[in-house]
């Protein structure tokens, strides 16, 4: 009976994101009910000691990645930096080939610091346009933007500053550049398996003399790529914020030590560095990165960045709460009775890699989102997974990696809010367009298990 409470909770809560309903009004919802039916005198303290608690440490320690990162993605827009580069790439790699371009630019702006929601909105326009004139089906733009945005540029590359790839220094002590080896030969596989499905699936449609399509929705005006900024100046910014994240990430703990303390009256404050560092160090890099943004192009974005920065801090206080609600959940899912049942399947796993491999996807495939199953899934089995470590001899780096690349494979089910909205803004359904998606999660799941075996057979990480 305890299993099954638990599992309803989770189902419940995967209904109602796929429904479209709010996380941070359910995610309670879900997690007390779990609670009323397990011991209905343990409601209110559980959710004042426990959700609460959880949340906010999630929004503390996150909070102003998630804004940094929209407010940097939202100058780079208004810059006009994203189409510069955007068209530079196909000015590159050539029309020809409309899916590389898209896959690089994507890339390019994720690895950059740009919020996978914002590239979504910059790419889409070109990509549209370069799959119309090239009689690609516009179906098969959602899967090669999640190839380039969704993948390995969020959590494989070693030091990518998005969130799914700084959740896990806080449980490990680790960089963001943690396991750089394997981040590379899982960022490969996906990128080469990923190309070759998506150039099959369009050699396919080509034979059956399939174009881009008729009758189509939200289909965007042809763009115009006159006057456009340098791209060299364009790429600027996002130089900056990765150079700034790799001297801060070493800067940060010699300054500081391992913790630091100050005096102000008579009461101490005492921070420990380690669990910090990662994050101070993708802070510093993303203010860095706009404060570039503002010496190259300040009239256009000045012009605009009131409205402008509104919309982005909105969209990262959503994105933020979404995902604090859901560790909130984790939280006090964790300390049920019935949790234990589902910890003890999972730790039936053996090995300690494939164990954390699969606990997080399954638990960011359950919640939808990478971020959220991660962070339920090292809430709740952090300790264990740092003592089967040192039990195994295993550097801590390369449980950081495979946790991160693990959280973005099977997160991308039908009810996940970066694909909700990738087919909202492409105007296109699940039925057209999610299957082919879904093929880039599963080649993203397969990589870490590749990422795995590469380092049992090899040892390098």
């Amino acid at each position: 009976m305890n299993l099954l409470i638990v599992l309803a909770a989770l189902v419940f809560l995967m209904l109602v994101a796929y429904r479209g309903y709010s996380v941070i009004l359910f995610a309670p919802v879900a997690a007390l009910g779990a609670v009323l039916f397990t011991d209905p005198s343990l409601v209110p303290p559980m959710f004042s000691s426990v959700f609460m608690e959880k949340m906010v440490g999630f929004v503390k320690n996150y909070f102003p990645v998630f804004m940094l990162g929209a407010v940097f993605g939202k100058v780079i827009e208004l810059s006009g930096f994203s189409k510069s580069i955007v068209s530079a790439v196909i000015g590159v790699l050539g029309r020809e080939r409309a899916v590389l371009s898209i896959v690089v630019v994507c890339a390019i702006l994720t690895y950059g610091g740009v919020s996978l929601f914002v590239v979504v909105f910059a790419v889409y326009p070109f990509a549209a346009e370069m799959f119309r004139q090239g009689d690609i089906p516009k179906r098969l733009i959602p899967c090669t933007v999640a190839l380039g945005a969704f993948s390995f540029t969020m959590d494989a590359l070693p030091g990518t500053p998005q969130i799914q790839n700084i959740i896990p220094t806080t449980f490990f002590n680790t960089t963001t550049w943690a396991a750089p080896v394997l981040g590379l030969v899982g960022s490969a596989f996906v990128l080469v398996v990923g190309l070759a499905y998506i150039e099959n699936r369009r050699k396919a449609a080509q034979k059956r003399g399939e174009g881009y399509g008729t009758n189509l929705v939200n289909e965007p005006e042809p763009f115009d790529d006159k006057e456009l900024p340098n791209p060299w100046i364009a790429v600027a910014p996002l130089v900056v914020v990765g150079v700034a994240n790799l001297v801060l990430t070493l800067l940060i703990p010699r300054a500081y030590g391992s913790k630091y303390e100050i005096t102000l009256g008579s009461q101490p404050i005492v921070t420990q560095i380690a669990p910090v560092a990662a994050i101070w160090a993708v802070e510093g890099a993303l203010i860095l990165g706009i404060l570039t943004v503002f010496v190259f192009a300040w009239r256009p974005v000045l012009a605009r960045f009131a409205d402008g920065s509104k919309a982005a801090v909105a969209g990262a206080l959503l994105a933020s709460m979404n995902t604090a609600a859901e560790y909130g959940f984790g939280g006090v899912i964790a300390l049920l009775p019935g949790f234990t049942a589902v910890s003890a399947v999972l730790k039936a796993i053996p090995n300690p890699l494939v164990n954390e491999a699969v606990t997080v996807t399954v638990l960011a495939g359950i919640t939808g989102s990478a971020s959220g199953g991660m962070s339920i899934a090292l809430a709740a089995m952090s300790d264990d997974f740092i003592s089967a470590a040192k039990a195994a001899n295993i550097s801590l780096e390369v449980f950081h990696r495979i946790a991160a690349m693990a959280s973005g494979g099977m997160d991308t089910l039908p009810h996940n809010g970066a694909v909700i909205t990738l087919l909202a803004v492409t105007g296109l359904t699940h039925r057209q367009a999610y299957k082919d998606v879904f093929v880039i999660t599963l080649t993203k799941t397969a990589a870490v298990f590749v990422a795995i075996g590469f380092f049992y057979l090899t040892g390098i990480y």
